[in-house]
């Protein structure tokens, strides 16, 4: 894991075609700007968390459907 604290505008670059450009912010929330070619999925953390939970409860309703079924 890397911590930085890095002035606005400043940018990383993840090998040698994703560039993450620090826009600024404020204590709640910081505007970053990722650069990256299409075949790199970037998703938000809150975004994965929120379709795991969907899955595990489409797949907890199959389950106690099918279990109905075999009553």
């Amino acid at each position: 894991m890397l911590m930085l604290t890095v002035p606005k505008e400043e940018y990383l670059l993840i090998g040698n075609n994703i560039k993450i450009t620090f826009l600024g912010g404020n204590d709640r929330q910081l505007k970053v700007m990722i650069d990256a070619p299409k075949d790199i999925n970037v998703a938000r953390g809150r975004a994965i968390k929120k379709r795991a939970i969907k899955r595990a409860a489409n797949k907890a309703a199959e389950t106690a459907e099918a279990e109905a079924q075999e009553i």
